[in-house]
């Protein structure tokens, strides 16, 4: 035997199914065992052993039968004396396993023909088991293939490690595909072989585009609020390549879940419906919002209708009455039945849609979607409260609170007492003195006019002259005289002389001005006799 052509054999077999060499050589060993076992022709209960030396790659192949002193069955059995024929010391004991060799290169083609089919049987298995270890953990994933074939009943996709089979029924639609193209399957489900060793029947693993499963992994991968854990999904309900109805809810009451799902403008609901398929119809997504209250979970399941109420006829069979305007029934039911069918699925309850009319003439008693909208908060708030004193029962250790201790009744007002007035505290405050400030008294001084009497009479001929050349000659009015008894004379202050004060007119300078201060007092007094005489209005009128 070629030893390098048999383990390079060996090599590329592992690397093309992908698989270990020690599998590939296991199977190997195990085919060799069934041929043999089928070339001894005595049936399956014989003992065969098969060894691979790893040195020299050379295969062993040996019957192993058991030593007795006398033999019943010679397919099974031999004798101890003729084990021990020849031997001093006796070397094979009753009970041992007598090795009966087998070499390999002796046997037919028959014997190499079974090794062969044994040999792809027990490859196969183990693709098969290696197969399922790989894609047992993406069970309910979403993985991206290669088409490698595509014709009108199914599409085969390139995954990896094997090739799937998309059905026409597991496709979206009227959607196609060309050879090469990328697409995103759906891992359902992945099988194993039986306990018999006997493959499973039909395809190992099982991939489709139309489950629910598929919708869902769409969602997680465009909208983050999702794939954080912010926004549940809650349920979905799908026809492929119709209409799908996901119901949605936020563990965050600050991130709107229905909002958060569309996206500004519906970018973000437009990028999951862009990949559901190419048909020539385009499957259309309701996002509704969830609730616990199943009458109001009813109401959003049925959008795009408008539902003004709903009657709950049985709790325990789940069955309700849906209560929509006269021209929203068929919007109601949708295409085919599509959006009644869809909401039945994602709510659980069977629900009937009948027109207003009718609910009015039957005389059926519903609840509006306003008044059930009221006590859903109602039962928020009382929930929350139940929360809330429920945590604070359990840090000061108070008795356990239920349901019905919370009530919405207004607390009562608690009276605080009013705080007691404090007296105000008066402090002794001495009285300010205030400094004497001490105002200098200025002096007087005594200012004397130089001009002349000459000068004086020159400035009256001048101010004659001017108003005798104008137009009409201005009338000047002297004021009336003030007696020297209307003139209330303040004695000047006291003044102490001062010390070695330089003095500020000579002597002879005094007398010139008490000189001229006589000639002016003349000069009045000849006016004042003037003005007694004519008047003061008359004399500077003719003058």
């Amino acid at each position: 035997m070629n030893i390098s052509a048999f383990s390079a054999a060996i090599d590329e077999i592992a690397e093309t199914k992908g698989l270990t060499r020690e599998i590939v050589l296991e199977a190997l060993r195990e085919s060799i065992k069934k041929a043999y076992i089928k070339h001894l022709g005595g049936g399956d209960d014989a003992v065969v052993e098969v060894n691979f030396d790893p040195i020299t790659n050379e295969i062993t192949c040996r019957q192993l039968k058991t030593v007795v002193e006398e033999v019943q069955d010679d397919y099974l059995e031999v004798e101890y004396d003729e084990v021990n024929e020849g031997l001093k010391k006796p070397k094979w004991k009753v009970g041992d396993l007598y090795p009966i060799e087998c070499p390999v290169e002796d046997m037919s083609k028959v014997f190499a023909k079974a090794v062969q089919n044994n040999f792809r049987s027990k490859l196969a298995e183990a693709e098969r088991l290696a197969l399922y270890d790989t894609y047992k953990d993406y069970i309910g994933e979403m993985i991206t293939g290669t088409v490698e074939k595509s014709d009108d009943r199914s599409v085969f996709v390139n995954i990896g490690r094997t090739t799937v089979e998309l059905t026409r029924r597991e496709l979206i639609g009227d959607e196609f595909f060309k050879i090469g193209d990328p697409i995103k399957v759906y891992i359902q489900e992945v099988k194993q072989v039986t306990e018999e060793g006997k493959p499973s029947r039909g395809p190992q693993i099982e991939v489709t585009r139309s489950s629910d499963g598929f919708l869902k992994r769409l969602f997680e991968e465009e909208i983050h609020e999702i794939y954080d854990g912010t926004v549940l999904i809650k349920g979905i309900a799908r026809e492929a390549g119709i209409r799908a109805k996901v119901a949605v809810a936020s563990k965050n009451e600050d991130v709107d879940a229905t909002g958060a799902c569309i996206g500004q403008g519906g970018s973000r609901i437009q990028k999951i419906v862009a990949q559901l398929g190419n048909g020539k119809d385009k499957e259309k997504i309701d996002v509704i919002s969830w609730s616990p209250n199943p009458a109001l979970f009813i109401a959003e399941a049925l959008r795009p209708a408008q539902v003004l109420g709903v009657a709950i006829e049985d709790e325990e069979e789940k069955t309700a009455i849906a209560i929509v305007r006269d021209e929203q029934l068929s919007l109601a039911i949708g295409k085919k039945g599509a959006n009644a069918r869809l909401a039945n699925r994602l709510t659980g309850w069977k629900i009937d849609i009948i027109e207003e009319n009718i609910a009015l003439e039957d005389g059926i008693e519903f609840e509006t979607v306003e008044e059930i909208m009221r006590k859903a908060d109602e039962e928020k708030k009382l929930a929350d409260r139940l929360i809330s004193a429920k945590k604070e029962q359990e840090e000061v250790g108070a008795p356990n609170v239920s349901k019905e201790d919370i009530t919405f009744s207004p607390a009562p007002a608690i009276e605080t007492p009013a705080p007691a007035k404090e007296e105000p505290v008066v402090e002794e405050t001495k009285p300010v003195e205030e400094p004497v400030v001490e105002t200098p008294v200025q002096p007087t001084v005594e200012v004397k006019t130089t001009t002349k009497l000459d000068e004086l009479e020159k400035d009256l001929e001048k101010s004659k002259s001017s108003a005798a050349k104008s137009d009409k000659p201005a009338k000047s009015k002297r004021p009336r005289k003030i007696t020297e008894e209307e003139v209330e004379h303040a004695e000047p202050a006291k003044v102490a002389p001062a010390v070695n004060a330089m003095p500020i007119y000579s002597e002879e300078e005094l007398a010139d001005i008490e000189a001229e201060e006589n000639a002016l007092a003349e000069e009045d007094e000849y006016y004042n006799d003037i003005d007694e005489e004519y008047g003061d209005d008359d004399y500077y009128d003719e003058n």
